[in-house]
C-alpha cells in the first residue's frame, strides 16, 4: 500500500491515537520474549517434542509439468520462527492423484534446518498438466493435513476456461482473514493470486487498526532483522483462514512495499530510517530472504517475483516486481514524475514485459500488477472525504493530485508501456492489481486528458483489501456512506473509470473464456468478526478484442 504519513491522520480529526515511535529490538532480545508465550500455546504434540506442522502446507506456481510445494516443520517446542534453533529434521513429502494418496506418483525427503527457517519446499517436475493432486508431508511420525494442488494446462492445449481467486492487502491486526476463507470454500480455482501485501510489517498498533487490536501480530516491534521477518511470516501462517486457502488451489504471490516496508523503493522506503533501523540493503536482503523461505513462490530473475506462467492456449500470467528497480518516489506536484530517468521497472524488466507481451500466443494477457497503471486525478472532494483519502495515499490533504506510488508517478514507463501496446496492435492485456484498498474497474486510457476520444490501450481490474484500511475505516463513518458520494466523483474526474468502491473490503474471482474475462467482487461482512460472511457485489467483464470494460449483473 502506499505512504502513510502518521501527520496526516491528526490533521484529518480522525479518532486514531498517535504512533509510538519505532523501536529497534534485537532479534535475540525478541526471540527470548516470544519464545516462553509462543511454545506455551502450542499444541501438545509441539510441547512434547515431536514435530509438528504449525503453519500449514501450501503449493503454487503451477507448470505444466509440474508444481512447487511448501511447509514448515516445527521440530521441537523452542524451535519457533525466527529463533534459529532446532535440529535438523528430515521431511518426507508424497504426492498422488487421489485424496486418499493411493495412488502415488512421486515422493521424496529432504532435511528442514535452522538456516531456512525449518521451512521445506519441493520443487516437483514430470506430473500431466491440467491435473489435480493431491500432497502430504512427514516428519518424525508426524503427517500434515493432505493438500489439493494444480498444474497448469499444456502449453498447446486448447482451454474453455479458467478460475482464479485475487486478493492483496491483509494486516493481520486489523481484523480476520475470512475472504480467504470463502474463496477457499468455492472448490473451483484453478489457482489464487496474490498481489501484495501478503504481510504487513508495523508494530502493534502502528497502522490501521483505529485505536483498536483486533488481534495483536508477532513481533510487538516493527520488523527489522531476518529473525523479525521470519516471525511475522510465521504467524500469519497461523491464521486458519489462510491455512484453509493454501489447503485447497496453489498460489501465484508477487510482493509490494509491506513484504519490505512502506513505500519502499531500490534504495530505501518511507517507513525506514537509514541507521537508526540498520542499513537498508541489509534489511531488504532480510526481508527477501524470508519472503523466499515462506512462500510457494520459485526464486525469479535477479531474485526477484518477476516471472511468466502459462495457461494452454488461453491465457499467459506476467508477474512483475515494482519494488525492487523502482525510483524513489515524487514529491507530490513535482515536475519529476514525468522525468524519463526515473523508472518503476527498471530497463530489463520493461523489455521483458513488453517482449512477452509482444511475442504472446495467447488469447489473454494478464499482468499481475501490484499498484494501479489506470491514472487517476482525485477531483473536487469535500474536505472530509480529501482528508481520510489523502491519509490513506500519504498525500497532502490540499491540492491532491495523483499518487506518486503509483504508475501516475513514473509516467515515462507508462507511456512507454501503452504505446508499445498499441503500436504492436496487442489487444485483450487485463491488468489486475491491488495495493489501494478500494476495488475499481477501468479502462487504461493512452490519453486520459482526451478520453473516451482517445483510444483505450487495455484493461484494469483491481481487488479492495482483505482487512487493510478503506475510507470509511478512516473516515469513522458507516460502510458505504463515503463511497456513495465519493466514486460518482472520481468517476466523473476519471471518464476511464468505470466503477469504484472505496469502503468494503474482499475479494475477487476472475473467470476467463475465449469471449471474455470477467472480475466478480466480493465484499465480507465485518473484518472484525472471525466468522464474518460475504456476498457479491458487482461484477466487470471486458470482451475480447475491446479493450474496454463493461458492467454485466451476474457473477460466473
Amino acid at each position: 500500500m502506499t505512504s502513510r504519513h502518521r501527520s496526516l491522520a491528526a490533521a484529518a480529526g480522525l479518532n486514531s491515537p498517535a504512533p509510538r515511535r519505532r523501536t529497534v529490538v534485537k532479534a535475540a532480545a525478541a526471540t527470548a520474549v516470544l519464545a516462553g508465550p509462543i511454545a506455551a500455546a502450542l499444541p501438545a504434540r509441539a510441547a512434547t517434542g515431536a514435530p509438528s506442522f504449525l503453519h500449514g502446507v501450501a503449493s503454487g506456481d503451477p507448470l505444466p509439468d509440474g508444481i512447487l510445494l511448501w511447509t514448515r516443520v516445527t521440530p521441537v517446542p523452542e524451535a519457533i520462527p525466527g529463533s534459529g534453533v532446532g535440529p535438523d529434521t528430515e521431511v518426507s513429502w508424497v504426492l498422488a492423484t487421489d485424496k486418499a494418496l493411493g495412488n502415488v506418483v512421486a515422493r521424496g525427503s529432504t532435511t528442514a534446518t535452522a538456516a531456512s527457517d525449518h521451512t521445506v519446499k519441493a520443487d516437483i517436475r514430470g506430473l500431466a498438466p491440467a491435473t489435480d493432486y493431491w500432497f502430504r508431508f512427514s516428519a518424525g511420525g508426524t503427517d500434515s493435513p493432505v493438500a489439493r494442488a494444480r498444474t497448469a494446462p499444456a502449453a498447446d492445449a486448447a482451454v474453455p476456461g479458467l478460475r482464479f481467486g485475487v486478493v492483496s492487502c491483509a494486516n493481520w491486526e486489523a481484523g480476520y482473514f475470512s475472504p480467504y476463507r470463502h474463496l477457499a470454500a468455492r472448490g473451483d480455482l484453478d489457482a489464487w493470486l496474490h498481489l501484495g501485501d501478503y504481510i504487513y510489517e508495523y508494530g502493534t498498533g502502528e497502522y490501521g487498526t483505529r485505536g483498536t487490536v483486533v488481534r495483536p501480530h508477532t513481533p510487538t516491534h516493527e520488523i527489522l532483522t531476518l529473525a523479525d521477518y521470519r516471525a511475522r511470516h510465521g504467524r500469519y501462517k497461523t491464521d486458519p483462514d489462510l491455512q484453509a486457502l493454501h489447503l485447497k488451489a496453489p498460489v501465484v504471490a508477487i510482493w509490494d512495499d509491506h513484504e519490505f516496508a512502506n513505500d519502499a523503493w531500490s534504495g530505501g522506503a518511507e517507513n525506514h530510517t537509514e541507521g537508526v533501523e540498520g542499513s537498508w540493503a541489509a534489511r531488504q536482503a532480510a526481508a527477501r530472504q524470508a519472503y523466499f523461505e515462506w512462500m510457494p513462490v520459485r526464486p525469479a530473475i535477479a531474485g526477484t517475483t518477476y516471472r511468466r506462467l502459462r495457461f494452454g492456449k488461453l491465457a499467459d500470467l506476467s508477474l512483475l516486481d515494482l519494488r525492487s528497480f523502482r525510483s524513489q518516489q515524487a514529491a507530490v506536484g513535482s515536475g519529476a514524475v514525468d522525468d524519463p530517468d526515473r523508472t518503476l521497472t527498471g530497463r530489463a524488466q520493461l523489455d521483458w514485459l513488453k517482449a512477452g507481451l509482444k511475442s504472446s500466443d495467447t488469447t489473454w494477457r494478464l499482468v499481475g500488477n501490484s499498484v494501479m497503471i489506470s491514472p487517476v486525478a482525485f477531483g473536487s472532494l469535500t474536505a472530509d472525504l480529501l482528508r481520510p483519502l489523502a491519509e490513506l495515499l500519504g498525500l497532502p490533504q490540499e491540492g491532491l493530485a495523483l499518487n506518486p506510488d503509483q504508475w501516475d508517478g513514473y509516467t515515462d514507463d507508462r507511456r512507454e508501456l501503452l504505446a508499445h501496446l498499441r503500436s504492436n496492435a496487442i489487444g485483450n492485456t487485463v491488468f489486475l492489481t491491488g495495493d489501494i484498498h478500494m476495488a475499481w474497474a477501468c479502462d487504461v486510457p493512452v490519453d486520459a486528458g482526451t478520453y473516451p476520444l482517445s483510444a483505450s490501450a487495455a484493461t484494469e481490474f483491481v481487488v479492495t483489501s482483505v482487512t487493510s484500511d478503506n475510507l470509511d475505516d478512516m473516515a469513522n463513518l458507516p460502510e458505504g456512506t463515503v463511497s456513495a458520494v465519493a466514486a460518482p466523483v472520481l468517476c466523473s474526474a476519471n471518464r476511464h473509470v468505470q466503477w469504484v468502491d472505496t469502503d468494503r473490503h474482499g475479494y475477487g474471482v476472475l473467470d476467463i473464456t475465449a469471449d471474455r474475462a470477467q472480475m466478480d467482487y466480493y465484499v465480507v461482512s465485518d473484518r472484525t468478526n472471525a466468522d464474518a460472511t460475504s456476498s457479491w457485489a458487482r461484477s466487470y467483464r471486458t470482451r475480447s478484442g475491446t479493450q474496454k470494460v463493461e458492467r454485466t449483473y451476474d457473477p460466473v
